[in-house]
């Protein structure tokens, strides 16, 4: 997501990775003069911050009383996943329909890099090189600010995705990863379109299983289900 270079931005990229990564987890409590004394600011800037983080469904905010870690919507989640699809598999089409001669060698640096991160259970490193593997791709395509439209709407979805990741399940990623890759260099539109839709179509089988494994960190309509 770019944000101006102001403090009220770099408080927001901070509580968002918090969130994301699990640092602060659904229904904890924050302040604004906690976090202002955390970055040594006024509390200004850390208003503007949770006024964003609010807009982007990340926190509750309640005059007169305690701000929350919002917790996570299942159909939240699942919008994410529509919006991602939507644009990622036309990224995806146009980068195999014209690759780039080092394409491939970008690629699979990157999934070098996230193979080594798995091995080492460095989660955030990880986390790290999955979201650069995907800006990638919209960079080969020519499209960044597509990518940056993802990013801005695929928070709920980047939280399922961090309570899921593990040695097994980046292990599928890298897997997938390499079968995009394989298919994009071989020029293969509707094989790369294919392996991308299987790759974010898992968001549904993590979402499920992230709701059995941590039901008090959804809203309550999810965990009925």
């Amino acid at each position: 997501m770019r944000l101006p270079e102001t403090m009220a931005g770099r408080i927001v990229a901070s509580l968002r990775d918090d969130i994301v990564t699990m640092a602060l987890k659904p229904g904890d409590v924050i302040s604004e003069s906690d976090i202002a004394s955390r970055h040594g600011v006024s509390r200004q800037p850390v208003r503007e911050a949770f006024i964003r983080l609010s807009q982007q469904g990340l926190l509750m905010i309640r005059p007169k009383r305690a701000t929350v870690i919002k917790k996570i919507s299942a159909d939240g989640v699942r919008q994410s996943r529509f919006i991602r699809e939507s644009i990622e598999v036309e990224i995806v089409r146009r980068v195999a329909g014209d690759p780039h001669a080092d394409t491939i060698s970008i690629l699979t640096n990157i999934i070098a890099a996230q193979q080594a991160a798995s091995d080492a259970g460095d989660i955030r490193g990880f986390h790290g090189l999955d979201e650069e593997f995907h800006r990638q791709l919209a960079l080969l395509a020519g499209v960044e600010y597509a990518w940056h439209l993802v990013a801005d709407h695929k928070i709920q979805l980047d939280r399922v995705r961090y309570l899921t990741l593990g040695r097994a399940s980046s292990e599928y990623a890298i897997a997938e990863h390499k079968a995009i890759t394989a298919a994009v260099g071989a020029g293969d539109v509707v094989l790369a379109e294919k392996e991308i839709r299987k790759h974010l179509a898992r968001a549904e089988v993590l979402l499920s299983q992230t709701i059995a494994d941590f039901p008090d960190y959804f809203e309550c309509a999810d965990r009925a289900h």
